[in-house]
């Protein structure tokens, strides 16, 4: 890279002092473009007061850099940009807003440095280089003050949403645990209506991290399952930690679920959230059931390896509620699969094909079709695994295909690392 210019720093300066003459000005014209540019920021009178305060503070704050050549690593954010970072997350704006307010108030601060600097009428070579520097220096300090209020946002999100529903939590607990409710009381103390089809999920993360964004994550794919869906109403969101949530999706009088979208929707939103939901129930009743096959699904989930990112009670009710006792499980599935109860490459694909094969009625040529093999091969496989079991796939059927989706689901966890 060329050295730089040896009036740049001088003619930035200048530029920052004559800016600094029209702040006010500034602020103003910042202000009537991030408003024009992002409506959901209009309205609220006090967020608009915060937000010309954190212009103010921000447009001030980097002239003062530029006039002085400050380094940016002895700059901390100005305490109205913190402040309004904090505002957004209680009033649920998203995040991506705040991250474009602090883009494009930068943008429009550059328009007025860059018009100032083509006024002083410098030559080509100094012109270039002040607004090499003034670039250089501007995004350093905009990516230092936005990764500070990404972070403010972040833990301001989880500590609302915490404290916000710490009673909400406590009247879910005593509808979960009591057998006579009053509806009539309840529903206008949730902020939820009770007399419809819900659907239970249990979101969590397996640690916690460093930012503490984790609710706010939990939240958000809630929020994205639910839109899905089609909702008619928000979901009813309860944190249980910092890493853990409850939530009841809404669905009004619909009870057919698409479970192949909600498992894209988790599997595409955030790969470190695992998601577990339980079967659609209506009324207190099915409040309380979807609620409870969701967390029996997540004590299984939590117990397999790897852990799936989604899993619906659905599709592993009966192993979901066999999981009181892995131990047990374990052994009993050994007995079933005996030496094709082994990890490794070869008796997990016979454990696919004889799984698929069970599934399709027992059918060589759907199975076939299913894995892209010939038929030829499927039957092969077959023979292969009933060698190993030592009695018909057919014979042993129920048990059979049990034990296999316990495999699909715990993976290693059931299984053994030698045949012995």
């Amino acid at each position: 890279m060329a050295a730089e210019h040896p009036e740049a720093a001088k003619q930035l300066s200048v530029v920052a002092e004559n800016v600094g003459s029209h702040l006010q000005e500034l602020s103003r014209d910042t202000e009537e473009y991030v408003l024009a540019e992002i409506p959901e920021l209009r309205g609220d009178a006090t967020l608009i007061k915060i937000m010309q305060a954190t212009i103010a503070e921000n447009s001030a704050t980097l002239l003062h850099v530029f006039e002085n050549d400050i380094p940016l690593d002895k700059i901390e954010g100005p305490a109205a940009a913190r402040e309004y970072a904090r505002r957004l997350a209680q009033r649920d704006i998203p995040i991506s807003t705040l991250i474009r307010a602090h883009r494009l108030g930068h943008w429009r601060f550059l328009q007025w440095c860059l018009d100032e600097l083509n006024r002083q009428d410098a030559d080509l070579d100094l012109s270039t280089a002040t607004t090499r520097r003034m670039l250089q220096v501007a995004f350093g300090y905009n990516d230092r003050v936005t990764e500070h209020v990404v972070v403010v946002y972040q833990q301001e999100r989880d500590h609302w949403l915490l404290s916000r529903t710490a009673a909400r939590a406590a009247r879910v607990r005593d509808i979960l645990t009591e057998k006579d409710v009053d509806l009539n009381w309840a529903e206008p103390a949730l902020g939820y209506r009770l007399r419809q089809n819900h659907l239970g999920l249990v979101a969590w993360l397996p640690t916690l991290t460093d930012g503490g964004e984790g609710l706010a994550r939990l939240h958000r794919i809630t929020n994205e399952i639910a839109q899905k869906l089609d909702c008619p109403a928000r979901p009813l969101f309860v944190p249980r930690d910092a890493i853990l949530s409850w939530a009841w999706l809404p669905l009004g009088s619909h009870g057919d679920v698409p479970w192949k979208q909600v498992s894209d929707v988790v599997e595409h939103s955030d790969p470190s959230v695992h998601v577990c939901a339980g079967r659609v129930g209506y009324g207190i009743e099915g409040f309380r059931s979807t609620h409870r096959q969701a967390t029996r699904t997540q004590e299984l989930a939590a117990v397999a390896s790897p852990v799936p990112q989604f899993t619906n009670f659905s599709h592993v009710g009966p192993i979901a509620l066999m999981a009181t006792n892995v131990g047990d499980m374990r052994t009993w599935v050994w007995g079933v699969l005996g030496p094709l109860a082994v990890d490794d490459e070869n008796s997990a694909r016979l454990r696919e094909t004889v799984q698929i094969f069970l599934g399709t009625g027992c059918s060589y040529t759907a199975t076939a079709s299913a894995q892209i093999l010939h038929k030829n091969t499927v039957q092969y496989r077959i023979r292969k695994a009933e060698e190993i079991l030592g009695y018909s796939v057919q014979q042993g059927h129920i048990d059979l295909e049990v034990s296999l989706l316990a495999v699909e689901y715990l993976g290693s966890t059931l299984l053994r690392t030698s045949p012995a």
